[in-house]
Formats: C-alpha cells, structure tokens, sequence
C-alpha cells in the first residue's frame, strides 16, 4: 500500500512538471516598482543637473518571448536629483514641481501607452532589439513618442532598457527655452528607462 503511495506521488510531482514546463510566458507582467527607474538628465550650456523618477505599470506579452503593449504611470511628485544635497536640491525640486515645468498640482502623473512593438536592431548600441512606439501624456498633452531598447522575456522576468531625448518644448514645457536670456534650458531632456517586471498574479 505504502508503495503504490509513492508512486502515486511521484507521477503526481511529473504531471505537475510538465504542465509547468509547458504553461509558457505569462501574458502579463507588473513593473517592479522597487527594481525599475527613470533617470534624466536636464543641461543648461554651462551646467547640468541629473535625478529620477519612480515608474508603475504593467506589460503585455503574447504568451511567448515578445512583448506586445504595455502602459506606464510616472508618479511627477517622485522627482529626485542626484547632484545636490541640502536646500539647495529641496529647492530645485520644489521648482521643478511648480507651474513652471511640472505643475505637480494640476498633473500629478505622466502616462505611456505603448501601441506597438517592432523588432530593431541598431548596430552602435549592443543589444537594442526592439523599437517602442507610444502615446506619451505629460502636462496635460498627450504626442507620440518612440525609442530603441534591448527587451528580455524569461517565463520569471521582463526588461526593458533604453534612452532618448525628450523634446520638452513639445509637451508645453516652454520655460527657460530663450537662448538670449538669464537662464536657457536645451529643449531636450535625456531620458534613460530601466523597467524590470514580474509575471502578473
């Protein structure tokens, strides 16, 4: 009796084998919030100054190793800088949340929407093989945006990396962008994305 017991169990455990190895890749997965940051990077001719931000959401799969959709939350309000300390970095954030480029208040978050994914190569970047084509909304606008970036699938992970210029001026985010005056921004923002995700529950 106690023999056919673990046998019983021991086709069990196979059964259960197989149908884990046959199940593929989820068709979702959620952002890891903790493992996943967008950094930028806003120059002025003489200087520059670099921070981050925190990004949810979700991606979307085609039950194999190809990512399909996706949408993405930037919560504004998360904005970091990583080369100031003390007031002086509490202030600029401050003015950076203000009417002036973010207007936090009114448009607390910035959303994208990805449309499609195709596949790309460019041959000065290793490992970039997808091109991201979306709707990107920020202070209330909503264009196209598209980039490069190197995506991986595993059936436990996704990542997705991958940089671009923000033309600000765009979006409505117009201040600082007089080449004669005080102060003059460069009309893009360097945007770098590091998404890791995990498969949805």
């Amino acid at each position: 009796m106690k023999r056919h017991h673990y046998l019983f169990s021991a086709m069990l455990l196979v059964l259960a084998a197989c149908s884990n190895k046959d199940k593929g890749i989820a068709p979702s997965f959620k952002v890891d919030e903790n493992a996943s940051v967008i950094t930028w990077i806003g120059k002025a001719p003489t200087h520059f100054h670099k921070g981050s931000f925190k990004v949810t959401g979700s991606l979307l799969t085609n039950g194999n190793d190809r990512v399909t959709g996706g949408d993405f939350t930037i919560p504004i309000a998360s904005i970091d800088n990583e080369d100031l300390s003390g007031p002086p970095k509490l202030q600029l954030l401050n003015h950076l949340k203000s009417d002036t480029f973010f207007n936090v208040p009114m448009y607390p978050e910035a959303k994208f929407h990805v449309t499609k994914v195709e596949d790309f190569k460019e041959a000065s970047v290793p490992g970039i093989n997808a091109k991201i084509s979306g709707e990107f909304t920020m202070i209330g606008q909503t264009h196209p945006l598209s980039f490069p970036a190197a995506i991986q699938v595993t059936k436990d992970k996704i990542s997705a990396t991958g940089s671009l210029k923000l033309p600000r001026l765009d979006w409505g985010m117009n201040a600082y962008s007089d080449p004669t005056g005080p102060l003059y921004i460069l009309p893009e923002i360097e945007i770098t994305i590091d998404i890791k995700g995990t498969p949805a529950k």
